[in-house]
């Protein structure tokens, strides 16, 4: 089963990777751009056919090593399961 992660900072949390790279933006004539994030996006295939025990399975990865909780939020999608 492929669950995708998506980490990003809590809000309040500094980004100085996002604020370089929008003013990077803004100085290349990309005047429309306002603030930016970054965040970081895991693919993980995992040998599970369930797909509420694949997240949780996957969140307690997250809480244990993928994403640091003092600072970042992450959210987890199953792949296929909002397909209809």
């Amino acid at each position: 089963m492929q669950v995708i992660v998506n980490i990003s900072l809590k809000e309040g949390v500094l980004d100085p990777q996002g604020r370089a790279i929008g003013r990077s933006l803004t100085d290349l004539g990309f005047q429309e751009v306002g603030e930016v994030r970054v965040g970081k996006r895991i693919s993980l295939d995992i040998d599970e056919t369930d797909p509420a025990r694949a997240e949780q399975r996957v969140a307690r990865m997250c809480e244990t090593l993928l994403a640091n909780t003092v600072i970042e939020d992450y959210e987890i999608e199953i792949a296929g399961e909002n397909e209809a």
